[in-house]
């Protein structure tokens, strides 16, 4: 019998890594809220041009009327719920993946947007924010302070 050394992180680096290389991890994140009922964030893509920011969130089968989108301290929150579809006479639900209920996804905006002008739109399943940029008054030269 040989002796094998036990390695609690190089199993916990393994389980990682195979969860985040899975197709896991590219579904939303749905947890516990508040209030005791399941929350779920919706996947999310940011880019930018040389105009603006875009934040693009995944919420298919969300209306528009039921997404709220807020700015408030430098952070821009997505919100609202996405309603359980009823169920049809003679139906019966074999499996359900989509999720359902309340959701909300917060991001820090940087300092070069122009709150005033951000514009939303939804199309084909999609949340499109434009995030147009305004001008940043150039960085001063770094001042160096003596210590006395």
């Amino acid at each position: 019998m040989s002796l094998v050394r036990w390695q609690p992180f190089e199993e916990i680096e393994r389980t990682m890594n195979r969860m985040l290389t899975g197709s896991a991890w590219r579904l939303p994140r749905m947890f516990e809220g508040e209030n005791g009922e399941f929350e779920w964030q919706p996947s999310s893509n940011i880019t930018e041009t040389d105009k603006e920011y875009l934040v693009r969130a995944e919420l298919p089968g969300v209306k528009k009327e039921d997404v709220k989108i807020t700015i408030e301290n430098g952070t821009i929150t997505l919100s609202g719920e996405r309603k359980m579809e009823k169920e049809t006479k003679g139906e019966k639900v074999h499996r359900m993946e989509s999720f359902h209920g309340t959701f909300s996804r917060s991001f820090s905006l940087p300092p070069d947007v122009d709150e005033k002008q951000i514009k939303a739109e939804s199309k084909d399943g999609v949340l499109t924010v434009r995030l147009p940029k305004t001008a940043v008054a150039p960085a001063t030269k770094p001042i160096e302070v003596k210590v006395s």
